[in-house]
């Protein structure tokens, strides 16, 4: 095997790891070679870890030389690795441009969840998130997306292989929408990492045109993150509502729901003490949910420097929990993972410049 090329600069030539299957057989036609070319080069990216074009003997040496020449397969490098006390694993990785992003796996007795950074910063500025506090500088490209999954997978080994992907990083996956698809074909393609679509998860803060666009363009799981049951609220903890209130948000749900019947969109709720955590609350959660198919996470709020809310009670989070449970709807309180590293929900914050116009991009968001 050979070492893959972590420290080449992708931006002067072809980053392979930017295309899905459909994508990078469009390329080698566009060099006048076979569709079937991608799948052979996929092959030795995602399964025979065979990065060196001068190894891949079913390649012509005529297009294996123009690979050496115009091409590079390039990744994120891991530049810092902090274990949690419960096995979860921080990395920072740097990208080719001296930017870093955070991605966090999560071992499980059934289970080994990445979690993955689809920008470096965020342009949301939703209130209780400490990614959102510091800026936005920039979408990452799709190999950047990828690159995450594939020097995990590899930091990981074989050996704990890497069952779920979920887009709960840095950044908001949905205002990076065309990357983070390729990214995600990629994730489900058996020429790569042949994910099930049940395991892929995109979360969005509820930009609804890219929610509509998404049941159309890639078939995977559905996380909201809603955090509030009334738009006076919802504005002040997820800004972007004020573009896309509830009502909106709520019908593109359901009619994504349309696309796969059988599967739950998943809605993400952080609770906070006194400002969203009453049974009054609750009630207008099951008011809500009751015409879509759904199940509720319940997150603790994760404290970040600088923060003024708190996380509600363990008694209020269990009445809450249970009040919704008896009403039908699916709820479970998410185990808070790696928080001694800053790794849990809501804590990724890298190291972002920040370019921020927020509000201009959060005006313009797709």
């Amino acid at each position: 095997m050979n070492s893959l090329q972590e420290h080449v600069n992708p931006v002067k030539k072809v980053n392979l790891l930017d295309f899905d299957r459909k994508g990078l057989a469009a390329f080698f036609v566009g060099l006048g070679e076979k569709p079937f070319r991608a799948t052979q080069l996929m092959k030795w990216i995602y399964q025979e870890d065979v990065y060196d074009f001068d190894a891949m003997s079913n390649l012509s040496k005529s297009l294996r030389a123009y690979l050496n020449e115009h091409c590079v397969i390039a990744t994120p490098e891991i530049v810092i690795e902090q274990v949690a006390s419960d096995g979860t694993i921080k990395w920072a990785m740097q990208t080719h441009c001296g930017n870093r992003i955070e991605s966090v796996f999560i071992p499980e007795d059934d289970r080994n969840t990445l979690c993955i950074s689809s920008q470096i910063g965020c342009a949301l500025a939703c209130t209780f998130c400490s990614t959102a506090q510091q800026g936005f500088n920039r979408n990452l490209a799709a190999s950047e997306i990828i690159g995450q999954l594939f020097v995990a997978q590899n930091r990981v080994s074989k050996a704990n292989r890497i069952t779920n992907v979920v887009f709960m990083g840095m950044g908001e996956p949905l205002l990076n929408f065309d990357n983070v698809v390729a990214s995600v074909n990629l994730m489900m393609d058996d020429f790569a990492y042949g994910l099930s679509k049940r395991r892929v998860t995109i979360s969005s803060s509820g930009v609804v045109p890219a929610i509509e666009r998404l049941g159309t363009a890639c078939d995977v799981s559905l996380a909201i993150s809603l955090h509030a049951v009334r738009d006076e609220l919802r504005d002040e903890l997820v800004p972007i509502n004020k573009k896309y209130p509830l009502n909106m948000l709520m019908d593109a749900c359901r009619e994504n729901a349309k696309i796969a019947p059988r599967r739950f969109i998943t809605f993400e709720y952080v609770m906070l003490d006194g400002i969203n955590d009453t049974l009054e609350d609750a009630r207008g959660l099951i008011k809500l949910l009751k015409t879509v198919p759904s199940k509720l996470n319940l997150i603790p709020f994760n404290p970040f420097p600088n923060s003024s809310y708190r996380c509600s009670s363990k008694e209020t989070i269990l009445k809450f929990k249970t009040l919704l449970n008896d009403a039908g709807i699916i709820t479970t309180v998410r185990k808070t993972r790696g928080e001694d590293i800053d790794a849990a929900c809501g804590q990724l914050v890298g190291q972002v410049a920040d370019k921020s116009r927020r509000h201009l991009k959060l005006k313009n968001a797709a």
